[in-house]
């Protein structure tokens, strides 16, 4: 098997068995509204456009960069893998407080411990770092475009996502949280 087949095996089942638990959610009390994430999910949707497109013949492919050794693809697949794992650790840990918009659910609490004791955003942290791998991993210019929008989409998204809670939850909880963990980047030398 090559690489690259790993990968795209790697984010089909991340993403089919993604959306598959999203039957273990608990239903919404309250949602953001859709326009307030519009912007957000078109942004999140051209990038995994662009850096999907850089397989095969796509006309959305562009700008090789380089082309990646089997040793260091393989190490990508791992990478990718990991994150993965990291993202699943997060969903499993929120369990049923878990939603794939903004929303508010019944006994929603600030969820400060297990990887969101390391980042505010630890599912949106997985992806990036696979979205990257998989970048890495293809050596297109046009992959790295895909990642840049999907940093926007997903920091925009945290964003709203913060701003909904603080409303909902009380600023002075989650302003005390955002103040020790970082949003998306670990840094192991804060708080």
């Amino acid at each position: 098997m090559k690489p690259l087949i790993a990968e795209d095996i790697l984010w089909g089942v991340w993403y089919v068995t993604w959306w598959a638990a999203a039957a273990w959610a608990a239903p919404a009390a309250r949602r953001a509204g859709a326009r307030a994430q519009a912007l957000n999910y078109l942004m999140t949707g051209l990038g995994a456009l662009f850096l999907f497109a850089q397989n095969g013949r796509s006309p959305l492919r562009f700008g090789l960069l380089w082309r990646t050794p089997d040793p260091a693809a393989w190490a990508l697949v791992a990478l990718t893998l990991g994150a993965f794992a990291f993202c699943w650790w997060a969903r499993l840990h929120l369990g049923r407080l878990w939603s794939g918009s903004t929303t508010l659910k019944a006994d929603h609490r600030v969820i400060d411990s297990g990887p969101y004791r390391l980042v505010r955003h630890p599912i949106y942290a997985g992806a990036l770092a696979a979205a990257l791998a998989l970048a890495a991993m293809t050596g297109t210019l046009g992959a790295f475009v895909g990642v840049a929008l999907l940093t926007l989409g997903f920091a925009g998204q945290a964003r709203g996502e913060e701003v909904f809670l603080k409303q909902e939850l009380g600023a002075t909880p989650y302003e005390a949280y955002a103040a020790r963990t970082p949003m998306l980047i670990p840094w192991p030398w804060r708080g």
